[in-house]
Formats: C-alpha cells, structure tokens, sequence
C-alpha cells in the first residue's frame, strides 16, 4: 500500500489514505471524497484533476509529458509543481506524496 496525503486548498485539512500501488492518484482521490472531477476519465482531454505536489516530493515523479504540460497550462491556479491526478501512478517510490488541492479549484459546471 503506497500512502498519500491529500491537503485542503485552505492548507486547514489533512486526510492521509492508503492506495494500493498501480492506481491512479485520480481514482484514489476520488474514492476518498477529494474535489477532483477527472470529467476527460484520464484522456488528458481536460485539466479538472489537477493538484499541487509538495515540493519536497515533486523531484520523485517522472516527468510530465508533453502533452500534460499543454494541459497544465489550462488548469487554473497551477503552479510550478502543478501535475494531473490522471497521470500520477502510485509506485513505492512514491510512498507518503503529499498533494494540495489548488485554490480555484472549480468543476466543469463551475461550482
């Protein structure tokens, strides 16, 4: 099981889970409650799963393609350690990540 610990945009809320390793950050997200839409369901046709690593732990992911780049460029509130939950799969090396909900976070209704 490869722990991950999701923070409230506010930074007032932490919620630590256990995930089995090979599962998307997206899907575990979502299986906790977090406010992740995924509405492209992982076709990086959208960037509604987008979330804020830790710096601390940003260096462990392999690289954003591409692609997810041009993505990240259309999430709002990204930043520089910007990534989609959609592409983030859980690895040991991965074990405590830690990711923040970005502050505008708003789904595909605009709620």
């Amino acid at each position: 099981m490869i722990r991950v610990r999701f923070v409230s945009a506010d930074g007032n809320e932490t919620h630590e889970v256990a995930a089995p390793e090979g599962h998307r950050l997206l899907e575990v997200a979502q299986n906790d409650g977090q406010p992740l839409e995924g509405t492209c369901e992982g076709q990086m046709a959208c960037s509604t799963c987008h979330v804020i690593v830790a710096a601390e732990d940003f260096a462990r992911l392999p690289r954003a393609s591409e692609e997810e780049e041009d993505m990240l460029d259309l999430a709002m509130g990204a930043t520089r350690t910007s990534r989609l939950a959609c592409q983030i799969l859980l690895t040991p090396e991965l074990d405590g990540l830690t990711v923040r909900m970005p502050p505008q976070h708003r789904d595909m209704q605009g709620r």
